[in-house]
């Protein structure tokens, strides 16, 4: 008989996470049928929540496209946790739970009594995964922070820009849409860990070092050749041509990159080999680096006679290495996504009809599933305390005329 269940259909998740990097990471787990219970709170919602775009451009805490892309497929519930009776009711759940993932500032779990020696006297294979902004221990533990302040603690930041400019920080939270391919990893090793032995684990995880990962070539050439590498915009260290050129049409671009004779020769005779081509000063890979600025200039007024996608697929005919940038609406014109379908669209009793990516892979035996649209806040209370912790109607009307469900 094939088994037809999904990647983690079995595994029960409660879920701390908030904001962007843990909802991510937790979103995997519940795609692939993991029970994933999310904990918030009525008095301070989740960040996420309070940030664009809105549906209908309506502000509202059920209404936002950020927090919906990653909280689909989730439970939602609601707690006070500066009350003993919430705490208590979690500890209930940990022992229902396989998996308790956080991403609080180092301590604040313990700060509720709910450190991993706490859950484990509880749940000895209970898997506490928790991310914070630089680990645990150390003099900086504690310093809270987003991912605009994590790029700049990772070095991103003083990368990214152009020469005479001050540093740009990447768009939004930068790191925190790759550090949940470290995230799922790891909690996927502590499950098989756990399969082998029966012991649960504490994985803790640091941001800021993930996200050093990412900038290992300047690390490479300031260690081994003493180089600091600085902003430079679109400009390789190596290439020449390697930028973006401006196309017919406002504000459109398109990616153009050559690292070869042969890729510079395929170039030159897309543009109707100019006459240009043929000075001595772009004759070789150093001649072109040295007159970059002459060079982009020459690309530049060809490619803005041209229309992006049209360029794009001209260049990657001949060999050339090119890419329309593209804006948010474009992406759901673009062939690939469609045919892959990557865009998955529910329809909720705030948002209305709306859509939100699929995962990035596709597992042939047990592909994700995408059947319930992001909870709206404490929607799915009741039902846990029922369902999961067998309390009565009574006890659920109790705790929450007390504020213990808020």
């Amino acid at each position: 008989m094939t088994d037809t269940s999904n990647a983690f259909e079995g595994i029960n998740v409660l879920d701390f996470c908030w904001v962007a990097i843990g909802p991510m990471t937790t979103r995997y787990l519940a795609d692939h049928g993991a029970t994933v219970v999310r904990v918030e709170s009525r008095r301070r919602p989740d960040a996420l929540r309070q940030i664009g775009p809105y549906a209908g451009g309506v502000q509202g805490v059920e209404r936002s496209g950020y927090y919906a892309n990653y909280n689909g497929n989730k439970l939602g519930i609601t707690l006070n946790m500066a009350l003993p009776k919430a705490r208590d009711l979690v500890k209930r759940l940990v022992a229902w739970a396989d998996i308790v993932t956080e991403n609080f500032t180092p301590g604040t779990m313990e700060e509720w009594g709910l450190g991993y020696d706490v859950m484990r006297a509880i749940n000895p294979r209970v898997i506490l995964f928790s991310a914070s902004m630089l680990g645990r221990g150390g003099p900086r533990e504690r310093q809270p922070g987003f991912g605009p302040v994590l790029g700049s603690l990772a070095g991103f930041v003083n990368l990214t820009g152009w020469p005479d400019r001050s540093p740009v920080s990447p768009y939004g939270a930068y790191t925190d849409f790759f550090l949940p391919r470290f995230a799922i990893p790891a909690i996927v090793a502590a499950l098989d860990y756990r399969k082998r032995t029966g012991r649960g684990q504490h994985l803790d995880m640091s941001q800021l070092e993930a996200s050093v990962q990412f900038i290992a070539p300047a690390i490479l050439d300031y260690t081994v050749n003493g180089h600091i590498m600085t902003r430079d915009g679109n400009r390789s260290p190596a290439f020449a041509p390697h930028g973006v050129y401006p196309c017919k049409g406002g504000d459109r671009w398109c990616a153009i990159v050559v690292e070869t004779d042969a890729q510079w020769k395929a170039l030159c005779k897309a543009m109707g080999s100019p006459a240009w081509c043929a000075e001595e000063r772009f004759s070789t890979p150093l001649g072109r680096k040295a007159c970059e600025q002459a060079l982009d200039e020459c690309i530049g007024a060809w490619t803005m006679t041209h229309e992006a996608r049209d360029l794009m697929q001209l260049l990657q005919e001949v060999g050339v290495p090119a890419g329309e940038v593209e804006r948010p609406e474009d992406l759901f014109s673009d062939p690939q996504l469609a045919h892959r379908g990557h865009f998955v669209y529910k329809v909720h009793s705030e948002l209305g009809r709306h859509a939100f990516d699929a995962t990035e892979f596709r597992l042939s035996e047990t592909p994700a599933l995408y059947e319930t649209p992001v909870p709206l806040l404490g929607q799915h209370t009741e039902h846990v305390l029922k369902s999961f912790l067998g309390l009565s109607h009574q006890e659920i009307e109790a705790l929450a005329k007390e504020g213990v469900l808020e």
